[in-house]
């Protein structure tokens, strides 16, 4: 029998969180380990890299990024300049396909840093994807071609719903709807259960029963294939408590308050992606 073709090698640079993450998902998926390098200064995430996943770990950039067809930047935004212009040389050798994680950073910005004339994928993970139940906005410079989108969007596949943005300035609501958006979710978590404490109920029954509502609506959201608006009708009978709780919320502005964070974070972004 033939041996099977070994694919081409990857490169994480930076090994945080997301990064194991996405590698745990390509070792379960069959991507051998050999063949995946990890770059991660701190020696006590690097040997934990090496022994859970069986990975080539590298306390130095360029030493993982080196004849690796793709590169993760899998870094702090705040370094990213600085791990980009020690890799230029590489990627001007060696024109990988570069594929970013990093918050707030243009792939212009990204391709000035690495010498330009690069293959770059930005992508917008959000925190979920650390459990598979993510969902991340991709972008795709002139030089990606089909096949390295593929690519890209494959690192992805683990970290669960992916969407591609054809329009990069779309990327900052991107992050202000789903990049964000956990910690919106969190925040209506915290005040329903400080809110059913208010009402006398104990804080741990408050939080399950808070906790479990917004698991159950999100799976009805996602799993009906119904529109919001219509799940919301469904749940709210006219003069009972549902109707009382909805009016209370649309007569203090929930859905202006709403669309005033998302506008807030987007700003925020832009001003991120422009360096501010």
């Amino acid at each position: 029998m033939p041996a099977m073709d070994t694919p081409p090698l990857l490169a994480f640079i930076g090994g945080g969180n997301m990064a194991r993450s996405l590698i745990g998902g390509l070792v379960r998926r069959g991507h051998p380990p050999a063949a995946i390098r990890v770059a991660e200064p701190v020696p006590a995430l690097r040997e934990a890299l090496a022994a859970d996943f069986g990975v080539q770990v590298h306390a130095d950039g360029a030493d993982a990024a080196d004849g690796a067809a793709t590169w993760v930047l899998a870094v702090k935004p705040q370094v990213m300049a600085a791990v980009c212009n020690t890799l230029a040389p590489l990627a001007q050798a060696q024109s990988p396909l570069v594929v970013s994680i990093a918050a707030g950073v243009t792939t212009a910005r990204i391709d000035g840093w690495l010498g330009g004339g690069q293959a770059i994928v930005r992508t917008m993970p959000n925190t979920p994807a650390l459990l598979g139940a993510g969902a991340t906005g991709l972008f795709a410079n002139p030089r990606v071609s089909a096949s390295r989108r593929d690519a890209a969007q494959a690192l992805l596949v683990d970290a669960g719903l992916t969407v591609w943005i054809d329009d990069e300035a779309l990327m900052d609501a991107v992050t202000a709807v789903s990049g964000s958006g956990p910690a919106y979710v969190f925040l209506l978590a915290e005040a329903m259960q400080a809110a059913g404490e208010a009402e006398g109920l104990p804080a741990e029954t408050a939080r399950a029963l808070a906790t479990q509502t917004l698991l159950g609506a999100a799976r009805m959201l996602a799993e009906s294939g119904e529109p919001a608006a219509t799940l919301r009708q469904r749940v709210t009978s006219p003069k009972g408590t549902t109707q009382a709780a909805l009016d209370a919320f649309e007569a203090g502005g929930f859905r202006d308050l709403v669309r005033a964070a998302i506008g807030a974070a987007t700003r925020r972004g832009r001003q991120l992606a422009a360096g501010g």
